[in-house]
């Protein structure tokens, strides 16, 4: 009796590795059901998953040095066990054919369509539309490729616009604004979209001034004669408003290097606007001259660079009567120079001399001709008064550089066409004015006026101000004038920024490229135009 059942039991395990054997219950992946259904054709049912992965596997890698990241792609497909998510996703619903829309407009961002990879995608596209596979093996490689091409061309076009096609901070030596861009993070985030086609609306740029130089960009390049430098400048400052930067909140002041300008903006209205002076140009053939300076180490090889920083940060503060520590630069390239020449120089500019900390109480006697300036072991500041460089007001705010907005005693270099002559600090034509708003109080604002000699604007105090003239006109005790801080609450947002072209009063406004950032940018935007 044990025999006869034994026999039977043994035929329905075999059955059932035959029929396990055959696929004969197989589930038919995701991918597979979707386009049986929406071609209405049963091939796509005998899909299968491992003969697939295969393939896909070899393609990823065969086309891996053709990708933007190639070993994000291949660690999030291996995360998926390489299923064709993006195509399963976007393909039926029409997202795949908004990404290629979106990527065949890119020429109004300045873009040539083919860095995204439009002919391959569109190609791809038109493949599997034909649905003229004959078996499913044939399938695979046009998936595959379809799967790797479609989500290497939403990647970089997600890049492209969203966050600009270069750092900045990689190409500008003097760039020290930390921009942000793409990671990993961005990346699934993309990869993983439930919805392409609003993400790829959502990150189109919205600003008012980028609209206005993709309208300018696509008129000059629609024109009968094309103004060649125009499309070139406009291209490249589209570039320059991708770069993700800081939020400045409503209310920010923005220094514009090239158009010689400060604006002050509380949301889209200009509170004040006044000129600025920035620093100069760096030398010519500079990157030679600092080479044969690291070389020799010698002083007069090296060449000099003035140039304002790009920047971002917060005014914090008013020193009202400042003293200026004059940087080792200055003092090596100038003061050292004017001193041997004059030894009345120092006190006749109320400038102090300092050595090891301790102050030199009488520098016209010293023998400046004693020490090499590559080695000055002096320090020099200026102190408060009319003669002072920084003139009355520095408006302070962490930079990690010796940067500041300040006064100068210097008011005619307001009247020049080209006034990037200052030593890299910026300027203020009005800076009365502007430290008005930025205290933004009213009395504080009269303590600030009284200690620069100007009358209270509240009659009230005039009292307090008559005494502090009397106190500062005594001969009998002496007075020396000193630097007073204001701090400034709520701090507010300084960006200092390089824009040779922008938006305003109905045109487009161009500024010469006075530092020559536009030539660098360009040379690394050709291969993506």
């Amino acid at each position: 009796m044990k025999n006869i059942l034994k026999v039977p039991f043994l035929i329905v395990i075999a059955l059932c590795l035959l029929i396990q054997s055959c696929d004969w219950f197989k589930e038919t992946p995701e991918i597979g059901l979707v386009l049986a259904k929406h071609f209405d054709n049963k091939l796509y049912k005998k899909f299968d998953t491992a003969a697939y992965n295969k393939v896909f596997i070899g393609r990823l890698e065969a086309q891996k040095t053709e990708l933007t990241n190639p070993l994000t792609l291949k660690f999030y497909y291996e995360s998926i066990q390489q299923q064709p998510a993006f195509v399963t996703r976007f393909y039926v619903n029409g997202g795949l054919d908004t990404l290629k829309s979106y990527i065949g407009k890119s020429r109004e961002h300045g873009f040539n369509p083919e860095i995204f990879g439009l002919k391959d995608l569109s190609r791809l596209l038109s493949a599997l539309d034909a649905n003229k596979f004959k078996t499913v093996e044939e399938l695979y490689p046009v998936l595959a490729d379809l799967e790797i091409r479609s989500a290497e061309s939403a990647l970089k076009y997600h890049n492209f616009i969203y966050f600009g096609c270069i750092n900045p901070r990689g190409l500008l030596s003097r760039y020290y604004i930390k921009v942000k861009r793409p990671d990993s993070n961005s990346i699934k985030k993309l990869l993983d979209t439930k919805d392409l086609a609003a993400l790829l609306s959502a990150i189109q740029p919205k600003s008012s001034q980028y609209l206005a130089l993709q309208a300018a960009l696509a008129a000059y390049e629609g024109a009968t004669v094309k103004d060649e430098q125009a499309i070139k400048t406009v291209k490249i400052n589209l570039e320059r408003l991708r770069w993700k930067l800081p939020e400045t909140g409503p209310v920010y002041v923005q220094v514009n290097i090239p158009d010689f300008s400060l604006v002050w903006m509380n949301e889209a209205d200009t509170l004040i606007q006044m000129k600025v002076c920035v620093g100069g140009k760096r030398e010519q053939d500079y990157q030679a001259k600092i080479a044969t300076f690291l070389k020799t180490g010698n002083l007069d090889d090296k060449p000099k660079n003035h140039e304002t920083p790009i920047l971002f940060s917060k005014l914090n503060a008013i020193q009202v009567n400042p003293i200026w520590n004059i940087p080792a630069s200055i003092a090596q390239s100038e003061i050292y120079y004017q001193a041997l020449k004059d030894p009345y120089y120092l006190s006749n500019n109320n400038m102090r001399v300092y050595h090891k900390g301790k102050l030199v109480n009488d520098p016209d006697t010293i023998q400046w001709a004693k020490y090499p300036r590559q080695k000055l072991p002096f320090q020099f500041k200026q102190g408060a008064g009319d003669g002072n460089a920084m003139g009355k007001f520095k408006f302070m705010f962490e930079s990690g550089t010796s940067i500041y907005l300040h006064d100068t005693n210097n008011k005619y270099a307001f009247n020049l066409k080209n006034r990037a002559i200052s030593h890299g600090c910026v300027r203020v034509e009005k800076p009365l004015e502007f430290a008005e708003l930025l205290l933004g109080d009213k009395f504080q604002y009269d303590k600030l006026r009284m200690e620069i000699n100007l009358p209270p604007l509240d009659t009230t105090k005039m009292a307090i101000y008559q005494k502090k003239l009397e106190k500062k006109a005594d001969t009998v005790n002496v007075f020396q004038l000193k630097p007073k801080w204001f701090s400034v609450k709520p701090t507010v947002s300084l960006l200092i920024n390089y824009h040779t072209a922008w938006f305003q009063n109905g045109h487009i406004e161009f500024r010469p490229d006075i530092y020559g950032l536009d030539e660098i940018l360009w040379s690394k935007l050709q291969k993506f135009l």
